[in-house]
This record gives structure tokens, C-alpha cells and sequence, in this order.
């Protein structure tokens, strides 16, 4: 129920504190889930106390319980390992602390693992987490390349010294942390979240150098599939776990078996680079040589034409055509002139022997009447009609008898 307070009539803190031990009483036993991060067994003592943590949440409870509970599974829980607990949940007022009170505890055995990683990869898989469409493509050359791994591990080896030796020049940001244990989660979201921020980085490497299903339980975290799913730049995995693959392998937009792997493939390699340039190079120069060489005997093949080796030969052709046809043109018209010629001088010769004068001058004479009439018989003329007759040198008056 609400409690009904005021400045003027508040609560005691012992009033409180009984308050909430009476809430928290009501509970009954829960079974709990999580990571025992920190394990005390004083000799001699009859109570065992240990921390129970959730990873994914960084949320701690104290657990106790008594030492013969703890004795049942001393042999095969240590720090670090994962434990279902039966527990009641307590209020110690004197110091307004909660804990549980465990009466049984289990360790979480390797086939309920896998079992519960199945569930969250068929779960996230139907959320399209893992669909191949929300993978990004590698930048070609990375300037700057972002590494999330422990503090001097072999995986950070590997990836710096395989990546300098393909291309001297890459720069890394680097972000240590746990890989493994309690704390491994929190940490590597805090990094992946930090180097996704600075717009400089262009490709994110989580590594690792492999280890059992419990030590790689971290990289199938769900908070970190979802920190890594939200990123936008490339992220790789090399967990370097080939038979178990952690649940980050899905999630990460490409997949390296080893961290020397994900060196290999998040930059070029020089020498081979520079060998691809040498080649292309090459091949450049055949297909231009290929081509000058095609274009120089096209010229030549061009150039051997009569036509092109001699340009003026056309027109000496057409010049000697035009000639041709001018000489025969003369000689046609100088034909057809002389025969023009000959018949006007056989038409004027004929013309000249059948014309009236022609005829005069061979001594006849026309006869005309007063009215230029010609006469042509005797029975045109009666006796006293005065004509007219011409001769070759001129006319003559005569008179018909």
C-alpha cells in the first residue's frame, strides 16, 4: 500500500527499511540465472557468499547460502561459471542490503547452452538480424581501422603485425578489454559503441583467439549482437572458433576464422597490389600497342590504294576522258560541218541551175502582162497587148501582133 508522508511527518529510516523487508518477504523462492563473478569459502565458516551477475545487464546480487548447499557443487563451479539458483530473496535492514538465500544450486551444463543459444539464434534470426542484406561491404583501404580485443593478446599480435606486413601504412585504433568473464560483455559493447562513434574509423575488428563454448559465451551475448547489429561501420568478427562459432560471427558483417584472417581481409597486401597494378599496366600497353599496330595497317593497307598513292591519278583519267570526248566532239561537228558544207553547195548548185536567172541567162525571156502576170500561152495574149519582156540584163516592151 501507498504510504501517506509529508516534510512534517516523515518515515523513519529503520521504519523504511522494516517496510521493505516486509515487501520483499511476501516473495517466494525464484529460480535465478547468472554468472558467479566473486566466490567466498572462509575455512571453518558455515555460510558460503558469492556475487551472482547478469552480463548483459551488469546488475550484481549477493547469494549465500550454507556451506553443505555450496558442497554439492564445489567440485564444478568456480568463478566465472554460470549456476541456476533456487533462492529466496532477503532484506538485511541494518544495512538496507538485498541478497538471496539460496537453498540449491545448479550449474548450467553445456547442452542447456546450446540449447539456450539455438533459442536466441532462431529468435534474433527471425528479427532479420542476421539477413544477408544488412551485410556491408569492406572499404577497399581503410584508413583507420578500429580493434576491440584483450590487452596484450595474441589476437592483437596477430592482427597488427599481419596487417602492417600487407600494408605498412594502416593506422589502428585499439580498445582493449576483456574477452572473456564477467566483465567481458560491458566492456567490449562499451568499445564497439566508442570506435562506431569516431567518423574517422571505417572497419571495426572484434578478435579473439579462440577458446572453449564457456569462454566465448560473451560474443553470443544478446546485447552485444544487437550493439553490433546498430553500428554503422563494417564490423568483422575473428573469434577464431571454427566448430562452435559464437552467435557474433552471424551478426558481424564478415566473418574471419582467425585474426590473422580478418588482417588478410580487411586490408589489400601491397606487394600483391602493386604486382596488380604491374599487370594491369601491362595489359594496358598490349591493348594499346594492339591497337597502333591494327591502326598502322589499316594506314598502310589505306595508303596502298592506287587512289592514295597517286591522288592525281583520277583526274588525269578524267582529263584524258575529257579530252577524248572533246576530239571526238570536234571531229563530229567538223563531220557533220562538212557534210552540212557539201550539201548546201549541191542545194546552192541546184538552186543556181533551176532559178529563172539561170535561165535568162542562157538567152530565154519571160513574158508578163502590165499587171506582172507571166504569160505561158499564145491564147493569153490577143493582138495589140502591150507586155513586158525580161531578159538577163533587163526588160523589154513588145507588142503582140
Amino acid at each position: 500500500m501507498a504510504l501517506t508522508t509529508s516534510p512534517e511527518a516523515p518515515l523513519p529510516v529503520g521504519e523504511v527499511s522494516r517496510l521493505i523487508g516486509g515487501w520483499i518477504d511476501r516473495l517466494g523462492a525464484v529460480w535465478v540465472e547468472g554468472q558467479i563473478t566473486q566466490l567466498s569459502r572462509r575455512p571453518g565458516a558455515g555460510v558460503v557468499f558469492l556475487t551472482l551477475r547478469d552480463p548483459s545487464y551488469d546488475i550484481s546480487v549477493g547469494v549465500t547460502c550454507y556451506r553443505q548447499v555450496f558442497d554439492a557443487i564445489a567440485d564444478v563451479v568456480s568463478e566465472g561459471a554460470r549456476v541456476v539458483v533456487h533462492a529466496k530473496p532477503e532484506w538485511y535492514a541494518p544495512r538496507g542490503q538485498l541478497s538471496l538465500r539460496a537453498v540449491e544450486i545448479r550449474p548450467v551444463g553445456m547442452g542447456e547452452l546450446l540449447v539456450r543459444l539455438e533459442q536466441l539464434r532462431k529468435s534474433l534470426t527471425a528479427e532479420g538480424l542476421f539477413a544477408a542484406e544488412r551485410k556491408r561491404p569492406l572499404p577497399f583501404l581503410p584508413q583507420l581501422i578500429g580493434l576491440v580485443c584483450g590487452r596484450a593478446s595474441a589476437a592483437e599480435r596477430d592482427v597488427l603485425e599481419n596487417a602492417r606486413r600487407r600494408w605498412p601504412a594502416v593506422r589502428f585504433e585499439v580498445r582493449n578489454t576483456a574477452v572473456q568473464g564477467v566483465n567481458a560483455v560491458a566492456q567490449v559493447v562499451s568499445a564497439v559503441k566508442e570506435l562506431d562513434a569516431l567518423d574517422e574509423v571505417d572497419v571495426i575488428v572484434v578478435a579473439r583467439g579462440g577458446g572453449s563454448v564457456e569462454d566465448l559465451l560473451p560474443f553470443s551475448d544478446e546485447q552485444l549482437i544487437r550493439t553490433v547489429a546498430a553500428c554503422r561501420t563494417p564490423v568483422v568478427s575473428a573469434i577464431g572458433h571454427e566448430p562452435d562459432s559464437p552467435l557474433l560471427d552471424l551478426v558481424a558483417d564478415v566473418r574471419a576464422s582467425t585474426p590473422t584472417d580478418a588482417a588478410k581481409r580487411v586490408v589489400p597486401d601491397v606487394g600483391e597490389e602493386l604486382d596488380r597494378v604491374d599487370a594491369l599496366r601491362e595489359r594496358a600497353l598490349r591493348t594499346v600497342r594492339a591497337l597502333l599496330e591494327r591502326e598502322e595497317r589499316g594506314l598502310a593497307h589505306a595508303l596502298a590504294r592506287p587512289v592514295m598513292e597517286r591522288p592525281q591519278r583520277m583526274v588525269d583519267e578524267r582529263e584524258a576522258e575529257v579530252g577524248a570526248l572533246a576530239d571526238r566532239g570536234r571531229r563530229v561537228l567538223r563531220h557533220l560541218l562538212d557534210r552540212a558544207d557539201s550539201e548546201l553547195s549541191h542545194t546552192l548548185a541546184r538552186v543556181v541551175a533551176l532559178s529563172p536567172a539561170a535561165t535568162l541567162e542562157r538567152g530565154y525571156a519571160v513574158l508578163q502582162r502590165e499587171d506582172g502576170t507571166v504569160v505561158r500561152s499564145p491564147e493569153q495574149v490577143t493582138a495589140g497587148d502591150e507586155l513586158r519582156a525580161r531578159v538577163a540584163e533587163g526588160e523589154l516592151r513588145v507588142r503582140a501582133d
